[in-house]
């Protein structure tokens, strides 16, 4: 394709993880941090963008706290769902 999206959540995500494993509250195994990445961005709105600047331009200082804080917080619910099912064959789904 001749032009590139993604999710405006992603980057936020992998920023909060990165902080969290710098912090050495994570432990840094790839397979580990990749799902807890999916974890909390299946907990997210979808919000694709080609740029982020197209989207942060748009939005008010208010939502961006917003933001950053259901990303924190969507990080915080999927690390403590990995670590309670990261052992079990198959694990029941985080709404369950």
């Amino acid at each position: 394709m001749p032009f590139d999206i993604h999710n405006y959540f992603e980057d936020m995500v992998m920023k909060e993880i990165q902080q969290r494993l710098n912090n050495g509250e994570l432990e840094k195994e790839e397979d580990y941090l990749g799902d807890i990445a999916c974890v909390a961005l299946n907990q997210l709105p979808a919000r694709y963008v080609r740029h982020n600047v197209d989207m942060v331009f748009y939005m008010t200082t208010e939502e961006r706290e917003q933001n950053v804080e259901i990303v924190e917080n969507a990080v915080i619910t999927a690390i403590d769902y990995v670590n309670k099912h990261r052992h079990n064959e198959r694990p029941q789904t985080i709404n369950q």
